[in-house]
């Protein structure tokens, strides 16, 4: 059995420990409660533009947009894969980041080859291990995604679909659900079909001004990158969810060690003293006899 002494420091090193993760899940739980607002309050922007793209892709318009048309030969694939930052969150990254690899390992066993744009560190660490073609990269988003910061990134990908350099684009991101459920995601972006956006009821087209090709070339810029940031803000959203409750967890197994720990000194301290009374007893007993 361990020396009180030693018991006691490691007591003394959990209950620092307990500290940090207690600081550290009042500060998630500030933080998560700013990135729902966020999420939330870009949801009726990101779901306007989608009824509006959806639309575009049934309407009869003399020109027709290359995000809408399907490439009948598929030989290049782009990824956009969001992650966090910062570790301490569970398996949120390790979750999303397995679907990815796991994803362009079966791409790449079809003769796809993959290209990859990384949105945060950890994602971009292993994507740089394995080796994987990164077009394009961005870390330290913060705690408040910025459309000005997305914007360079997410063009690399989308200017490669319009060359033909990549025939279909993918995004891997965690969705929000609530406070304990974060759901690991893959969608497909490009190209846009009208059966993902939806149908609209009725028969009409829209008076395109100036005309249609710079209003569906500008319409259709913005729906991708309203697509990216919604899906940043759930990934960040989801992100400080996890970190809460992974800190509220390790708080919880710091106390039930601690508690452990104590019963373990408490029984060295009252064998010592039992020992100490055998040894006089022992003592006295000699020295009267």
């Amino acid at each position: 059995m361990a020396g009180s002494k030693e018991i006691r420091t490691k007591i003394k090193s959990v209950e620092n420990t307990r500290k940090i993760t207690r600081a550290m899940e009042m500060v998630a739980a500030s933080k998560m409660r700013k990135a729902q607002e966020r999420m939330r309050a870009a949801r009726p922007y990101a779901e306007k533009i989608r009824n509006i793209a959806a639309h575009l892709s049934h309407a009869q318009a003399e020109y027709r947009h290359p995000f809408l048309i399907k490439r009948d030969v598929v030989k290049n694939i782009g990824l956009i894969v969001i992650t966090s930052d910062k570790g301490l969150c569970g398996g949120l990254n390790t979750n999303v980041l397995r679907i990815a690899v796991n994803q362009m390992q079966a791409w790449e066993n079809d003769s796809h080859g993959v290209q990859v744009t990384a949105i945060g560190n950890k994602g971009l660490g292993l994507m740089t291990r394995i080796n994987a073609n990164i077009k394009s990269q961005m870390t330290g988003l913060g705690d408040k995604p910025q459309m000005e910061k997305l914007i360079g990134p997410v063009k690399v990908m989308l200017d490669a679909y319009v060359a033909g350099e990549i025939d279909q684009l993918y995004i891997a991101y965690n969705r929000f659900i609530n406070t304990m459920k974060q759901e690991s995601v893959m969608e497909q972006l490009l190209p846009l079909s009208g059966e993902s956006l939806g149908a609209p009821t009725g028969h009409w087209d829209y008076i395109y001004e100036p005309d249609a090709q710079v209003v569906i070339d500008d319409l259709m810029v913005r729906y991708i990158e309203s697509l990216v940031f919604q899906s940043v803000a759930e990934n960040m959203a989801s992100e400080q969810s996890a970190r809460m409750v992974a800190m509220k967890s390790a708080s919880d197994n710091a106390k039930t060690v601690i508690g452990e720990l104590k019963l373990v000194y408490n029984k060295a301290r009252q064998a010592a003293i039992t020992k100490e009374i055998s040894e006089i007893v022992g003592g006295a007993a000699a020295v009267s006899g």
